[in-house]
């Protein structure tokens, strides 16, 4: 803490948390550093995909700015869609549909992405098209 406490668990909150796991059948699982930012990255990549495929965002590079510029994404990676472009779309959707078997309600790709990592497109071909 940054007032020089020491943390403490609340014993209310974990046992909150375990009937909440042992309610929906969760085991909790540890997630090694790779897989956290896959998954972050994911979602990032397959929301952003929505945004532009409902037209909130003109192109795949006007969402690769505003998370660049507005929320500090790294800019060595370019942005998520350069990041999945780069790491090919057919592996981020491979993902996402790996991450649905255990949760299916939020891992639901974008339509958007399917239909470019089925014709091995890539989002900067939609970047140059509009």
């Amino acid at each position: 803490p940054q007032d020089g406490g020491t943390r403490q668990e609340s014993p209310e909150a974990l046992a909150f948390i375990a009937a909440e796991r042992a309610g929906r059948g969760i085991v909790p699982r540890n997630f090694s550093e790779a897989e956290i930012v896959s998954r972050y990255l994911c979602a990032m990549v397959n929301e952003g995909a929505r945004v532009v495929q409902e037209g909130i965002a003109l192109r795949p590079g006007d969402v690769d700015v505003v998370l660049l510029l507005g929320y500090g994404f790294p800019r060595h990676w370019g942005g998520p869609m350069k990041w999945a472009d780069m790491t090919g779309l057919g592996d981020v959707l491979a993902r996402i549909e790996a991450y649905a078997a255990a949760d299916p309600f939020f891992w639901q790709p974008a339509a958007l992405l399917r239909e470019l990592a089925e014709k091995g497109g890539s989002f900067d071909d939609l970047n140059a098209a509009r």
